[in-house]
Formats: C-alpha cells, sequence, structure tokens
C-alpha cells in the first residue's frame, strides 16, 4: 500500500498540475470562443484526434503494449532495449501516415461524427480547424509510447508533468486569439488565419509535450536507434493480441458517434446547448479519474502484469483491492460533491466572455448528472486493467460492445423523450447508467477470472465510504441553498463561497468523519499528508 501510495502521489501531483491548467486552459477556451456555433465547430474538430487517441493508441497501451514490454524487459537478453527502440521507430511511422490520412479525411470525419450539413458554417470551419488539429496524432502517439516505455521502469512524474507544458501553450494561443480584437466568437467572421491560430496552436501544445517525453526518455539511459528489423518487433504477437482492442475501439467510436451527432444535433435545435456544453462537462468530470484514477491503475497495470506471469493470482487480488479501495476513498465523496455543487464548479471557469453565466450554468447542469457516473466509470476502467494484465483484450471487447450498446439504446430513448435543451443532459445520463450495468458485468467475469476479487470486503469499504460522505453532501448542499436564497441565483463572486464552503468544508468534514471510522485509505493519504506538511 505505502509503495503504491508513493507513486501514485507522485503521478497525482503532476496530473493535479496539469487539471488546474487544464482547467484554466478550458476557461480561456470558453472566454475567447464561447459554446455556441464556433465552439461547437472547435470542440469537433478537436474531440476527434482525441477519440482516436485514448479509444485506440492508449487501449493498445494499456492492453496490449505494456505487459510486452514488461516481458522483454524480463526475459530478453538486452533488457528489452532493442525491442522498445522497434516500437518506438514502428509507432512514429504509422502515426505519421495516420496523421496524414486524418488530414485528408477530415470533410469525411466531421460529417461521421456531426450532424452538420455539408457547406454548412459550422461544418466548413470544423473541417478546416480539423485539419490544422490532426496532425498532432503523430507526435501526441510518438509521446504515449515514449511514456508508456517511461512507466515500464518505474519513472511516472514526466508523463504526468508533459501535459502542464502543453497547456500552458495552449493557453497562450487562446489568450492571444482573444486579444487579437473583433467578435472572435462569431462563425461567420472567422477567417482562415484566426482557424490556423487555434488549430495550429493547439498541435504546438502536442507537440511541445511529446519533446518533454522524449527528453525525459534520453535522461534515464534510452537511447534511440531506428529499428526496421520488423520480423524481431513481434508484430504477429501483438496483432493477435491487439485484434480484440481494434475490436473495442470500433464499438465505442460507434457509440461516441452516435453521441456527437445528437449533442451537435441538440445544439442546431438550442443554441449553446449542443457538443461544447458536453464535451466541458465530461472534461471537468474526468478530472477526479485523471487526478486520482489513472495515477493508480498506471502504477497497478506493470505490477498486476508481472503476477500473472509469475502465477501470483493472490497478489493480483490484492493489487486490484487495494486500488479500488484507494479510489474510491476520494471518488466516493467528489461524486456526491458533483452531484451538488456542479453549477457553482462551472459559472465560475465558463462564465466569462464569449459564454453567459446561464450558459455555464448549463454546463453545470450536465456535470451533476455525470457525478453518478464517475464511481461506476472508476470500477469499469479498474477491471478492464485485470483482464489486460492476462494479456485477454478480447473479454474487455465484449463487456465494452455489450456497454456501449445499452449506453446507445439509452441514448435514442432519451432522444425521444427529452426537449433538446435536456438532451445532453439525457445522454450523460445514459452513459452513467450503461457504466454501472458494465462495471457489474465485468466483475462477474473478471471475479471469475481470478478466483474471487474480494467482493464483500470491497463492498463493506464503499459502503463505509458513503457513510462517511453522506455529511460532505448535506453542508454541500445546505450552502448552495443558503448563498442562492440570500444572493438570490449563482454568479461569480457566489459560486466561490459555495465552493469554498460546500465543496472546502465538506472535504475536511468528510476527511475526519472517514478517520473516526479509521477508514485505512483515508488514514492513510491524511498520514502522508500529514507527514509531509510537518517536514
Amino acid at each position: 500500500m505505502s509503495r503504491m501510495l508513493r507513486a501514485s502521489a507522485i503521478m497525482a501531483a503532476g496530473t493535479m498540475v496539469s487539471r488546474v491548467t487544464g482547467f484554466v486552459r478550458t476557461m480561456v477556451l470558453a472566454y475567447a470562443i464561447g459554446t455556441k456555433a464556433l465552439g461547437d465547430s472547435y470542440n469537433a474538430a478537436y474531440a476527434i484526434p482525441y477519440s482516436i487517441l485514448d479509444l485506440l493508441l492508449l487501449g493498445v497501451l494499456s492492453s496490449v503494449v505494456v505487459p510486452m514490454i514488461v516481458r522483454a524487459q524480463q526475459h530478453d537478453a538486452d533488457g528489452g532495449r532493442a525491442y522498445e527502440q522497434r516500437l518506438l521507430t514502428i509507432s512514429a511511422v504509422a502515426l505519421i501516415v495516420v496523421a496524414v490520412l486524418a488530414v485528408f479525411g477530415a470533410p469525411l470525419l466531421i460529417d461521421l461524427y456531426t450532424d452538420w450539413a455539408p457547406g454548412s458554417p459550422k461544418f466548413e470551419v470544423a473541417v478546416t480547424l480539423a485539419r490544422f488539429i490532426l496532425p498532432q496524432l503523430a507526435f501526441f502517439g510518438v509521446g504515449a509510447v515514449a511514456g508508456a516505455i517511461l512507466n515500464t521502469r518505474d519513472r511516472y512524474g514526466a508523463p504526468m508533468w508533459a501535459p502542464v507544458v502543453n497547456n500552458l501553450v495552449v493557453i497562450c494561443v487562446f489568450l492571444a486569439y482573444a486579444m487579437v480584437g473583433g467578435e472572435r466568437d462569431n462563425i461567420e467572421q472567422i477567417s482562415t488565419g484566426d482557424m490556423a491560430l487555434l488549430g495550429l496552436g493547439t498541435t504546438a501544445g502536442i507537440v511541445a509535450q511529446a519533446a518533454i517525453l522524449i527528453v525525459a526518455l534520453k535522461r534515464v539511459g534510452f537511447a534511440f536507434v531506428p529499428r526496421f528489423d520488423v520480423r524481431n518487433a513481434r508484430l504477429g504477437e501483438m496483432a493477435r493480441a491487439g485484434v480484440w482492442t481494434i475490436g473495442y475501439v470500433i464499438v465505442t467510436q460507434l457509440g461516441f458517434m452516435l453521441t456527437t451527432n445528437l449533442a451537435s444535433a441538440a445544439g442546431d435545435a438550442v443554441e449553446g446547448h449542443g457538443i461544447s456544453p458536453y464535451t466541458l462537462a465530461f472534461q471537468l468530470f474526468q478530472l477526479p479519474y485523471g487526478v486520482i484514477g489513472v495515477s493508480v491503475i498506471t502504477a497497478m497495470l506493470p505490477r498486476m502484469s508481472r503476477a500473472v506471469g509469475e502465477g501470483r493470482f493472490h497478489d493480483v487480488r490484492s493489487e486490484f483491492g487495494s486500488s479500488v479501495r484507494l479510489i474510491c476513498s476520494l471518488m466516493v465523496p467528489v461524486s456526491l460533491l458533483l452531484m451538488v455543487l456542479g453549477p457553482a464548479i462551472t459559472v465560475p471557469i465558463y462564465g466569462h466572455g464569449a459564454n453567459s453565466v446561464a450558459d455555464a450554468v448549463y454546463i453545470g447542469n450536465v456535470l451533476q448528472v455525470y457525478g453518478l457516473a464517475l464511481v461506476p466509470f472508476a470500477l469499469f476502467q479498474l477491471l478492464l486493467r485485470v483482464f489486460y494484465s492476462f494479456g485477454d483484450t478480447r473479454t474487455p471487447v465484449f463487456v465494452g460492445a455489450a456497454t456501449t450498446a445499452a449506453n446507445a439504446a439509452l441514448m435514442l430513448v432519451f432522444n425521444a423523450l427529452l426537449p433538446a435543451r435536456y438532451l445532453v443532459m439525457g445522454l450523460a445520463l445514459a452513459y452513467a447508467i450503461a457504466y454501472a450495468l458494465g462495471a457489474v458485468g465485468a466483475w462477474l467475469l473478471a471475479s471469475r477470472r481470478v478466483r474471487g476479487l474480494g467482493g464483500w470486503t470491497i463492498g463493506m469499504a464503499l459502503t463505509r465510504m458513503y457513510l462517511a460522505a453522506l455529511p460532505t453532501a448535506v453542508v454541500a448542499l445546505a450552502a448552495v441553498w443558503v448563498v442562492t436564497g440570500v444572493f438570490a441565483g449563482l454568479g461569480f463572486v457566489n459560486s466561490l463561497i459555495v465552493l469554498a464552503v460546500g465543496g472546502g468544508l465538506g472535504l475536511l468534514l468528510y476527511l475526519g468523519v472517514a478517520h473516526r471510522m479509521r477508514i485505512p485509505e483515508v488514514n492513510s493519504i491524511v498520514g502522508m499528508v500529514a507527514g509531509r506538511v510537518g517536514r
């Protein structure tokens, strides 16, 4: 537990700074271009490379590449150095080809991911922006492979801190865009030069991020030598393992395309209620998982892969249980706070410039619904890593397909039942229900694989965490009622008061109650923080 806490703390610190600068990035984005027509076009173009990378490249990294690198380090005479060089070479070449094809296919991609008619202002601006943004596929991908190699060496700092540089670059770009003057949020007035600044500036951030990771690789003694001897790259083994991951990608991409098509249609019906609020709320929803969950999972997967390779199933169960309890000890109160404080969180971030307070409140309403999904989503991701540690990429495809199918069915139901102004909230609710069902199914299958996951112990731990978090939710709800009742609404200052009282005091109350209830994971976190403060 202590080793996991130390590794996770290093990554969480870097990720926290990354996410804080990400907050600033999204604030500047909303200030500069808003969440209406231009904001929708930018977010549609921006989402496409990230969806491809998150679901394809990063999925392959976690399910195939990381276990294969670990095996090469364990069994190859050179400790896996040549294999890593081949992997980086092949990845760079392949991703450059993918990026070029994506740029040429930008109109088709925008047509697939949105409900906009070709020739409309939203469509044409999104295509142009995509052509400037899609080259980042190559740079992001190479950086991700470099990060995977660093993780297998238990070097977690650079992969978690490099996104900070990316955010800082993009913040400067959007500030420059906002300072140019004129109606910069008006899609009818935007020029090719404006779109080049937005698109190429976004890509420049990824270039800087990849450069940081390559430098970090050199500092740990990795000497990159291009290797094109693909016969020794174990591509056949990778393809056999990765074919199911590609199947998972196809399934999830179909679900994502349905989401963006429905959201883009809702945005056409009610301005400011489309892709942008969905995207911005989703980014905030991912913040706790990114800070807490990704850090723990990144440290967990190589150790689980080694334990599986050595037949130590007890250690697999122990690693999984510790990870679930550690993540949920913080996810549980945060999920309740999101459900209560959504608008108070989004108004200070998004209620400026081209974005009105009403637009920001709607983003907060979507975030409140997403709060329901936080714990099920984190559990789902942890459970997938159990299969990946076995080198099993087939089972996650079926689990993901079932989850995506449930999500798609629920989205279509809500699309038929809800008015356009509430549809994006319905999409978030469909996501939450689908991942809760997916987590249940994945648990049953993973438990059978490792002969039990300690469900009773984990269930009792989660119950105690929710009981400890209930006073936090009550304090946050009281803060919302009092402040909105006294000051008649949520403005910038009022939202900060609600966050300070409901969020700040609420979390302190949770830590105190959980400490008194002797929840071990919270006690470990409190002890670690107290020890560092005392130095």
